[in-house]
């Protein structure tokens, strides 16, 4: 969206099940250790590394509660109702893990608050679950370092996942993000990174890699906020079917931070345009790479007259976006708007 349209909610392994990125940050983070299979906590928690296996909500919660560095949490497969909240810290040789199968299912009582949310707890490893029936599902806040993995979100009423408050360097990848802002207001993102209309949001190096998001998305597949920098968006699948045109949310990317790369994503249905780059502060949304996208804007059903597959709004010298030759597009009125040069 071009203006806010949600409510104030490093560097990892390479995925398998993706283009390869080109620029990957430095700094990745340890990948968790394998499962022990011990049925019960270490009897010295503060050395972490063992396996605690869980089956019910309380069992969960505090599982998560008293997680150390190192330690994996294994969820059964099985519903767990609750707002679940992380607050410990992994550290970079001993991330923590929750790890279960997508038919480990988080849910609320009543579709509000996060599904999942960690807070000032980085190193974070969260693998194949899923998330669902919540106002936000996952929800990243002053957590470096966070991968998330193979997850699912769907059916929540604001955004599926967001990367908020200074959480850098964090991941989604090999993950599937359907049925969000279902209260059909516009809002509702699949992926957002940062906050709008504010430049102290430092959600700097987020990775969204190889991934499906959509259909039914209520916003923007992927939104990328002023004040964020740095970030990639390799290899993913979006299906815009669910954009309204309310609050601007009319492509499948819309870029306003910094030096993001966008590369070999393929995108089918939206509202007007598939990519879009905006600066709701002076020097921001500026120095974008568009390389290897795919477009597909035939019947593209919002009202601009013009719908491009990557729409530079505010090209200038001083704000360069580069857009590549082997970006493509079916449909639609042009590769990119009049001025941005190919190449």
């Amino acid at each position: 969206m071009t203006a806010s349209g949600t409510a104030p909610s490093g560097p990892p392994p390479s995925p398998s099940a993706s283009p390869t990125p080109t620029a990957t940050p430095t700094g990745t983070p340890t990948q968790s250790p394998t499962p022990t299979q011990t049925p019960t906590p270490s009897p010295t928690p503060s050395t972490g590394g063992s396996t605690v296996k869980v089956s019910t909500a309380k069992e969960l919660q505090a599982a998560l509660s008293a997680a150390v560095p190192g330690r994996t949490i294994q969820l059964a497969d099985g519903t767990y109702t609750g707002n679940f909240k992380i607050t410990a810290a992994g550290t970079a040789a001993a991330p923590i893990t929750l790890t279960g199968s997508p038919n480990a299912v988080l849910t609320t009582a009543t579709g509000g608050g996060y599904g999942l949310s960690l807070a000032g707890a980085p190193y974070w490893t969260v693998r194949g679950i899923t998330v669902t029936n919540a106002q936000k599902g996952i929800m990243v806040d002053a957590s470096d370092h966070v991968v998330l993995d193979g997850v699912t979100v769907h059916h929540t009423t604001m955004e599926g996942v967001h990367f908020r408050n200074s959480s850098s360097y964090g991941v989604l990848r090999n993950s599937t993000v359907h049925d969000t802002g279902t209260a059909h207001d516009g809002k509702g993102e699949g992926v957002y990174v940062g906050t709008a209309n504010t430049l102290t949001d430092r959600s700097d190096h987020v990775q969204i890699v190889g991934n499906t998001i959509g259909p039914n998305i209520g916003g923007e597949n992927v939104d990328l906020k002023e004040g964020t920098t740095g970030g990639l968006v390799s290899g993913n699948r979006f299906d815009g079917s669910g954009l309204t045109n309310v609050n601007y949310d009319d492509s499948w990317v819309d870029v306003k931070g910094n030096g993001y790369v966008i590369e070999n994503n393929t995108g089918t249905r939206t509202m007007n345009d598939g990519y879009q780059t905006h600066s709701q502060a002076p020097g921001w949304g500026c120095g974008t790479v568009f390389r290897g996208n795919r477009s597909d804007l035939t019947n593209a059903t919002g009202g601009n007259a013009a719908k491009y597959a990557i729409d530079v709004t505010n090209y200038s010298a001083d704000c360069p976006v580069t857009v590549t030759a082997d970006n493509t597009v079916t449909g639609g009125t042009a590769l990119t708007n009049p001025g941005v040069p190919v190449g």
